[in-house]
């Protein structure tokens, strides 16, 4: 048995039509076009790459976007006085802070800077706090993003055994949060846990975010799971590869994303999901 792949590509290209549609209605309704401002600090290659894909994604529906590049050097206080800026410019409905900053900059001091209902990387701990007890405001991008994969094949998790490999504030604890509201019974392993196969190989739905290629070996996966692999690392030779032992793994999944065309894709679609909402929530305030 080969697994089916989940075409995070396609899936996001309809999202990003929807949006599209959506974007020339409100203009056609006289509402304001979704404005997104995207800040990127240093020249990480990764991030600039990011960075530049969100912006074409702008373009593709509609949005406007401001871009804001800052020196490697940036100090904190620069860099929390332009969110502060952002947040009283009442023509952006969202602020993306480009993950990871430089070392002189406390990450978590500039993502809780940013006004919730502008947060559209739903990093912010009000926006993690709501999604906690069912009131969600912005969901985080990657994890709302494989839950949307997940409903456009058919995948009902209700009810089902899921296994999240890996613990981090983007994608793990949230991923879990997201997996136990859509009523899956949930397993979150990290570098801590014992016997990580067993609690792979038991699972009916694995969704695998570590940033170490090939972690999760294909033999550990249950015959007839689902595989969302979340990881994209560049090898030595160039070529990208996910968290998952993927030529083993979609010999026994039933599904599986592959790396790259995967979630990638899905992220960013959700963040411009999650611009259009910010966009809506300020048409009501």
């Amino acid at each position: 048995m080969t697994a089916q792949l989940i075409n995070g590509k396609e899936v996001s290209r309809q999202r990003l039509e929807i949006l599209a549609r959506k974007t020339a209605e409100r203009r056609a309704s006289g509402l304001h076009t979704p404005c997104l401002a995207v800040i990127l600090v240093g020249n990480d290659p990764a991030s600039t790459v990011y960075v530049r894909n969100k912006k074409l994604a702008c373009e593709k529906v509609g949005f406007e976007s401001l871009s804001y590049e800052l020196p490697a050097d940036t100090s904190q206080e620069a860099l929390l006085k332009l969110v502060d800026e952002l947040n009283g410019n009442a023509e952006v409905d969202g602020i993306l802070v480009q993950l990871p900053l430089p070392k002189q900059i406390d990450s978590q001091a500039v993502l809780e800077r940013i006004l919730p209902h502008k947060d559209v990387d739903g990093f912010h701990p009000y926006n993690v706090g709501r999604l906690v007890v069912k009131m969600p405001l912005m969901r985080p991008c990657t994890p709302k993003g494989v839950m949307t994969l997940l409903e456009a094949y058919g995948i009902d998790v209700t009810g089902k055994k899921a296994v999240v490999v890996g613990a981090s504030n983007i994608v793990g604890r949230p991923q879990a949060l997201e997996l136990l509201l859509a009523r899956a019974t949930v397993t979150i392993c990290h570098s801590a846990t014992q016997n990580l196969a067993e609690e792979v190989g038991a699972a009916d739905i694995v969704v695998v975010g570590v940033g170490k290629p090939n972690f999760v070996k294909g033999e550990w996966i249950k015959p007839g799971a689902v595989v969302i692999d979340v990881g994209i690392n560049r090898l030595e030779d160039g070529k990208l590869c996910g968290d998952v032992e993927f030529e083993v793994a979609k010999e026994r999944a039933s599904m599986i994303t592959p790396v790259p065309g995967g979630v990638g894709p899905m992220t960013i679609a959700t963040l411009l999901e999650n611009t259009l909402h910010a966009a809506e929530l300020h048409d009501n305030r």
